[in-house]
């Protein structure tokens, strides 16, 4: 034995000898000070060289160690195990709301400690966040060992009532469990989303009868020395099929609406098949070592969710989660229309995005005429809110694409394809090609914006200069639309990015409103309206206005929206002396073609204009794109990978070649279509 390995001994015995002392039957104190032993310190010996240390001299100290083994079983058989079983690690049944008030009022407000219940006892022992680290450095197997080594020294009458105890109460916490599940398939949300669940043969209520019977056969033998053993292969196959259920629910949740509550029962659900499944282990366990192992997992499991009990960021991350990839995944159903791969579809986004370029500068001239009236900065900031939304409205339903608003539909897109990959990461090549393909297609759209903008803009000025024999801005109305799109002294580039987050932000509104529809089923509701029935009494007509809210809610809500954000940051910062507004690349283009006829503007004017004009587009483009991309990543857990390969494949692609940057691919010859088409 080497001499560092004795004195970690000789500390080791020193620390038994402390606790054999205490008489007290509360063991609670001696608890503490055996965790303050292990928590690391400054001391040269780690904390699993000291575990390893007391592990090792208990088996020669059974009889020093003995005194306190048997106090620790007469505090233990008192210890109320149940309720952190059927809480610590699994979310409230009072729904996320109530659980987010509760938890903060806890913070504020902390209830009386209770002893007996192995939740607070837990808080005691291990009150410090930083406890989780080294308690999982320990692993599951260290202190397995230790509580087999504290249990040699009791003897066979206490150690057998102390296994009685802890079985019971785990059978009592498993048919709670089971109870729990079985009652779920009752709520609402998971009927709406799956209708055989009032079936009487369902999965989850089979479970509760299989688990019942066996706990029944348990506590008729719970004083037998060796109870009988439970066949348990029907209930892992109930388990597994919950399990399906549960993916099944999941994804019909995507395409049918979610909302927090419903995230919140079915990882309520998923947590609690996962509890069942480690109290069937440790209950069930061949071995009795196995057995302590799975205990002593799950000791750690109820300390690091004690832990996160007592915050609501751990809750909020995973309820949202899922919300999140629900309005990512509406976003992205809308991504691929806005993504060209020949050139139809090349022509037809040109035409689609010279549409909006018309709309738009038609609204920033009314955005001009509404500065001009005069009116409050309340009441001029919300015209212009109404005709920025409603003007993106009709863009919509006139089919027509504002190049801004792709980023946030084609980065939802682009985090599915990476989804679709080996692992949850991209395939670099493919991702590189799908990358010049939105590259292409945003080019088109913002070329389709800004040209037609800025030249109808110019053209109705002009038009108006030869009518009234004025020009429509005043030289003091022209510097200012010139200075607006000043990187440095206009604060352009500052205000383009707060409008890539409104652009963002829109996004995520669609996809909240498309997902909100799926949930209520607004079409349904909609056909069945008793105004609409009244209004529209044919229920073909109905039936039709039904379909196209349905599948546009979210589309026009979040134009609608977006266009309020527009019209009201600048009256927020107008009204707080803070430095906020919005630069939008198109309406920028047209005021700079208004400004270009009102003001006779030089074409080296004009041409750097346009080229401020182009740089305020790619700060919308980028800011918007990067925030959707990032949540779009998250929400469906997975990564880029290394972004150097993909920059490094991107570029490779380029330069094979660089006119499909600009340009669709030529068609296929007919030949090889009709070979990719054929049947293999």
């Amino acid at each position: 034995m080497t001499d560092q390995t004795s004195t970690e001994h000789h500390l080791a015995i020193a620390l038994l000898q402390s606790l054999a002392q205490a008489d007290s039957d509360d063991c609670l104190p001696a608890l503490q000070q055996l965790m303050a032993w292990l928590r690391p310190n400054r001391s040269r010996f780690s904390t699993a060289q000291r575990m390893d240390s007391l592990i090792a001299v208990l088996p020669a100290q059974a009889a020093l160690i003995a005194p306190f083994a048997e106090r620790l079983h007469a505090w233990l058989c008192r210890l109320q195990l149940y309720p952190a079983l059927v809480e610590l690690g699994l979310f409230s049944r009072r729904g996320f709301a109530r659980e987010c008030i509760e938890r903060c009022y806890e913070r504020l407000n902390p209830a009386p400690l209770n002893l007996q219940d192995a939740r607070d006892v837990l808080r005691l022992l291990l009150p410090r966040a930083s406890d989780l680290d080294w308690l999982e450095a320990l692993g599951g197997s260290r202190w397995a060992a230790l509580f087999q080594a504290l249990c040699r020294a009791l003897s066979p009458e206490s150690l057998a009532s102390l296994r009685r105890h802890a079985r019971a109460e785990c059978l009592y916490a498993l048919e709670m469990l089971a109870i729990w599940v079985a009652a779920e398939e009752l709520d609402r949300d998971l009927m709406r989303l799956e209708p055989s669940l009032v079936e009487r043969d369902s999965a989850f209520v089979a479970l509760q009868r299989e688990i019942a019977q066996c706990i029944a056969q348990q506590m008729q033998a719970l004083h037998e020395p060796s109870p009988p053993p439970c066949d348990l292969a029907h209930i892992e196959v109930l388990l597994t099929q919950c399990a399906e259920q549960i993916q099944r629910l999941r994804r019909r949740m995507v395409s049918r609406g979610s909302s927090i509550a419903l995230t919140h029962l079915l990882e309520r659900l998923e947590q609690t098949l996962a509890r069942l499944q480690q109290l069937l282990d440790i209950l069930f366990a061949e071995h009795r070592e196995q057995a302590a192992g799975q205990a002593a997992q799950l000791f750690l499991e109820l300390v690091q969710a004690g832990h996160e009990r007592r915050g609501i960021r751990a809750l909020w991350r995973r309820n949202t989660r899922l919300l999140a990839r629900s309005i990512t995944e509406n976003t992205s159903d809308h991504g691929e229309h806005y993504i060209t791969r020949d050139r139809s579809g090349y022509l037809a986004l040109l035409r689609s995005a010279g549409g909006a370029g018309i709309i738009i500068a038609l609204l920033a001239l009314i955005k001009i005429q509404i500065g001009n009236l005069g009116l409050t900065p309340l009441s001029s900031a919300v015209l212009v809110s109404l005709n920025y939304g409603l003007g993106f409205v009709l863009v919509h339903l006139l089919h027509f694409t504002i190049a801004t608003k792709q980023p946030a539909m084609t980065a939802a897109r682009l985090a599915q394809d990476i989804e679709r990959g080996e692992r949850g990461k991209a395939n670099q090549k493919r991702l590189a090609m799908m990358l010049v393909d939105l590259t292409r297609s945003q080019l088109a759209a913002v070329l389709g914006n800004v040209l037609v903008a800025v030249s109808l803009a110019f053209a109705l000025a002009w038009l108006y200069a030869l009518w009234q024999g004025q020009a429509l801005l005043s030289s003091a109305q022209v510097a200012y639309q010139l200075k607006a799109v000043a990187p440095i002294d206009g604060l352009a580039l500052w205000y383009a990015a707060i409008a890539g987050v409104w652009l963002f932000c829109s996004g995520l509104l669609a996809g909240y409103f498309d997902n909100r529809a799926a949930c209520l089923d607004l079409r349904a509701r909609l056909l069945q309206h008793p105004l609409l029935k009244r209004l529209l009494p044919s229920a073909t007509l109905r039936g039709r206005l039904a379909d196209y809210l349905h599948d546009n809610y979210g589309a026009l809500m979040g134009n609608f929206l977006f266009g309020v954000m527009l019209g009201m940051t600048g009256y927020i910062g107008h009204s707080t002396g803070l430095p906020l507004d919005i630069r939008h690349v198109a309406f920028s283009s047209a005021n700079i073609g208004y400004s270009a006829a009102s003001g006779s503007l030089s074409v080296a004017l004009c041409a750097q204009a346009l080229g401020m004009v182009l740089l305020i587009g790619l700060v919308n483009l980028l800011v918007s794109f990067t925030l959707a991309l990032r949540v779009a990543l998250k929400a469906r857990q997975v990564q880029v990978g290394s972004l150097g390969t993909l920059l490094t494949s991107f570029i490779q692609q380029v330069r094979s070649a660089p006119r499909l940057l600009l340009l669709p691919p030529p068609p296929l010859p007919a030949t090889d279509q009709e070979t990719d088409s054929a049947p293999h």
